[in-house]
C-alpha cells in the first residue's frame, strides 16, 4: 500500500508555508490554472508563502484535461526554475501536471516517453529522487493528492494515457474543505462521478492474487494491483459517502457538510484505487474525452472542446457493470444496495441490471447528459473509440472479465443512450 501523507481540516491550507519552511525549501514552484489563479484557494497559498518568507514562482499555464504539449510546457518551466519543492493548487489536471514537471525536472536526461505507460511509452521504473510536492486539491474527484498517477491526452494518437509510479505521488496532500465552496455545481457533479467510479471499479477489479504474471522484481510491481482487502475498505466507505452526500453537494453550494464529505470521499477513494486500480469505465473514458469534437461542458471556463473526466467515466458505467457483474455478482449487488437499491429479492444473475438501473437513476436525478450521443458521438465513431481503448491495458486488464473488441463495441453502443 502506497499513500501520500494527508492532512485534513478547514483552513489547513494556511500551513503550507510553514510546511515548506520545515522542509528547508528555498525556491518553490506553485502550479495552478488561469481560472484558479484568481480565486481564494491560490490566494491563501500565496499569503502563506509570503508569511513564511518562501521564495516562489507561479506557473498558471496548466490546461484543464492536460496534453503532452501542456505537460512539456510545465516541464520546461520546472527545468529552468531549478526548484527544490512544488505546490500544486487545483484539481487533477494541476496535480498531475505538477507530478510530471517534478519527475522530468528531476530526471533531465530522460525522453518524455521513457516514463509514459506502455504500450504508448516505455513505462520505465522511476529510479531518480524527486523533490517534495505538496498537493492542495480544490475539486472533490480525482484523489490525485494520494496517488502516483498523472494522466494526459497524447495528442498524436488522440488518446489519454499517463505515467504511473509510486515515486511521483505527492509528499503531502492538504485536504481543505473550504476550497470546495468555490466549485460550480457541474464541476461538483462531474468530479463526484469520478469518486463514484473510482470506488466501484476498484471494488470490482480482479482480485490482487489473481493478477498475473507476478513481477520478476518488486520495482516492476504496478501501482494498480487489483482489488485487495485494504483498498476494499476505502472503496466501500467512499461509496457510502457518495450515496449520502453527492446529490446534496451538487444541489446546494452552501452545504458545507456535504461538500466537505465529498472532499474526504475523494481522498478515501484515491487511497483505494491508487493501490487497487480502476478498469473499464476508466479505460473506455480515455478515448471518449480524447476524441471529443465540439462538446463543451457546462460551467467549465475553457477555450477548447472538453468532456470532463468524471463525465466521460460515468456514462459507460451502466453498460460496464452489466458486463462485469457475472464475475463477482455479490460485490455488484452490495454496491447497488449502498447506492439505494432494494436488493432483498434480487438473485445473483440480476446483479448487473440491478446495479445498472441504480446508476441510471442516480445520473438521471442529477440531469446528466443522455449517453455518448449527447456528447456528439454516433455508431460511426465506435471503431475509433474501441481503437482508443485497446492501448489502456494498464486498466482494462484489471476488469474482472476479459473483453474482446466486439465486447468493447457492444459496451460503447449500449452507452450511446442511457435513459
Amino acid at each position: 500500500m502506497a499513500v501520500s501523507n494527508i492532512r485534513y481540516g478547514a483552513g489547513v491550507t494556511k500551513e503550507v508555508g510553514m510546511d515548506l519552511q520545515n522542509m528547508g525549501a528555498k525556491k518553490v514552484c506553485l502550479m495552478t490554472d488561469r481560472n484558479l489563479a484568481q480565486l481564494p484557494p491560490v490566494q491563501t497559498v500565496l499569503d502563506s508563502l509570503v508569511r513564511s518568507n518562501i521564495s516562489f514562482q507561479v506557473y498558471d499555464g496548466v490546461r484543464v484535461e492536460p496534453t503532452d504539449g501542456s505537460f512539456m510546457d510545465a516541464i520546461e518551466f520546472a527545468k529552468k526554475g531549478a526548484f527544490d519543492a512544488y505546490v500544486a493548487v487545483g484539481g487533477g489536471s494541476t496535480m498531475d501536471t505538477c507530478k510530471a514537471a517534478n519527475l522530468y525536472a528531476s530526471s533531465p536526461r530522460s525522453e518524455f516517453l521513457d516514463y509514459v505507460n506502455a504500450p504508448i511509452g516505455k513505462g520505465k521504473p522511476v529510479t531518480v529522487p524527486l523533490k517534495p510536492l505538496i498537493a492542495v486539491p480544490t475539486t472533490s474527484g480525482t484523489g490525485s493528492e494520494t496517488t502516483g498517477v498523472a494522466i494526459f491526452d497524447y495528442e498524436r494518437l488522440k488518446v489519454k494515457t499517463g505515467i504511473a509510479s509510486r515515486a511521483i505521488k505527492p509528499t503531502l496532500g492538504l485536504v481543505d474543505p473550504l476550497h470546495t465552496l468555490h466549485m460550480p455545481c457541474q464541476v461538483v457533479a462531474n468530479s463526484g462521478f469520478d469518486v463514484l467510479c473510482h470506488a466501484l471499479e476498484s471494488y470490482t477489479a480482479i482480485p490482487y492474487n489473481m493478477r498475473s504474471p507476478c513481477p520478476s522484481n518488486p520495482i516492476q510491481r504496478p501501482a494498480y494491483q487489483g482489488s485487495n482487502p485494504i483498498s476494499d475498505i476505502w472503496a466501500v466507505h467512499a461509496l457510502r459517502i457518495v450515496a449520502k452526500y453527492l446529490k446534496r453537494a451538487v444541489r446546494n453550494p452552501e452545504d458545507l457538510e456535504a461538500r466537505s464529505s465529498m472532499h474526504l470521499a475523494s481522498a478515501f477513494a484515491g487511497i483505494g484505487f491508487g493501490n487497487a486500480g480502476v478498469h473499464l469505465c476508466h479505460g473506455m473514458s480515455y478515448p471518449i474525452s480524447g476524441l471529443v469534437k465540439t462538446y463543451k461542458a457546462k460551467e467549465y471556463n475553457v477555450d477548447h472542446p472538453l468532456v470532463p473526466h468524471g463525465l466521460s467515466v460515468v456514462l459507460t458505467s451502466p453498460a460496464v457493470f452489466t458486463f462485469t457483474a457475472q464475475m463477482f455478482p455479490e460485490r455488484h449487488l452490495e454496491t447497488a444496495e449502498i447506492l439505494g437499491a432494494d436488493t432483498r429479492t434480487a438473485r445473483t444473475q440480476d446483479a448487473g441490471p440491478v446495479l445498472a438501473d441504480t446508476l441510471r437513476q442516480f445520473l438521471f436525478d442529477l440531469n446528466v447528459d443522455d449517453g455518448l450521443s449527447a456528447l456528439g458521438y454516433s455508431k460511426d465513431d465506435i471503431p475509433s473509440l474501441v481503437k482508443g481503448t485497446l492501448p489502456q491495458e494498464r486498466v482494462t486488464k484489471l476488469a474482472p472479465r476479459a473483453q474482446s473488441e466486439e465486447d468493447l463495441s457492444a459496451l460503447f453502443e449500449a452507452s450511446m443512450k442511457l435513459y
